[in-house]
């Protein structure tokens, strides 16, 4: 009986220990900001935490924040681009290549071991697209390192991506300014 407690306890303890999946989707506003508030508490709490960046541009408020934290590592890529659909196809071939050489990054980086967050922003539209291996990337989340805690961001998740989660929290539009032709504001959309 006492063995069996034992037994109980050290398989709680691996539980707790273990990293898990959240997804962050929707068509609402905060996505990203939810990712960055548990980034944040993670760094908070002693964790080193790696955030990648896909689809987004580097003029973002948050971005001189997170850097300023010792245990954030902002990965960005070389290069910024626009919307996917307002691309050419010149510009579409560059931004697969730009994005999968931050994938291959991500990878080396997070499974080395050194993280205990991975959060991946604007992630299901990179993962829709294609702009990395999506076998590769779904091996790796499912493989990735036991005790790393895993965020994805962005609308749309791909089913299987939803499948593997342990977390999934729908950010839905009830009303947004610009629905009524309010532009994006500093500070607060970006």
């Amino acid at each position: 009986m006492e063995q069996e407690k034992k037994e109980e306890k050290r398989e709680e303890n691996r539980e707790e220990n273990k990293g898990l999946l959240h997804i962050y989707c929707g068509d609402g506003k905060g996505k990203t900001t939810a990712a960055i508030g548990l980034a944040v508490r993670a760094a908070g709490s002693g964790m080193n935490v790696l955030f990648a960046r896909f689809l987004k541009n580097e003029n973002s408020g948050e971005l001189k924040i997170l850097d300023a934290i010792p245990r954030i590592e902002v990965l960005r890529p070389e290069k910024s681009f626009g919307f996917y659909q307002t691309l050419d196809e010149e510009e579409r071939r560059e931004l697969h290549r730009v994005y999968g050489e931050l994938w291959k990054t991500v990878m080396e980086k997070a499974g080395a071991g050194s993280y205990d967050m991975l959060v991946l922003d604007e992630f299901a539209a990179a993962y829709r697209y294609g702009l990395f291996d999506r076998e590769d990337a779904l091996r790796f989340l499912k493989e990735r390192p036991s005790r790393l805690e895993a965020v994805l961001t962005g609308r749309d998740p791909a089913a299987e991506l939803l499948l593997i989660a342990d977390y999934v929290s729908d950010i839905r539009k009830e009303k947004h300014p610009f629905d009524r032709g309010m532009m994006a504001r500093k500070g607060i959309e970006f």
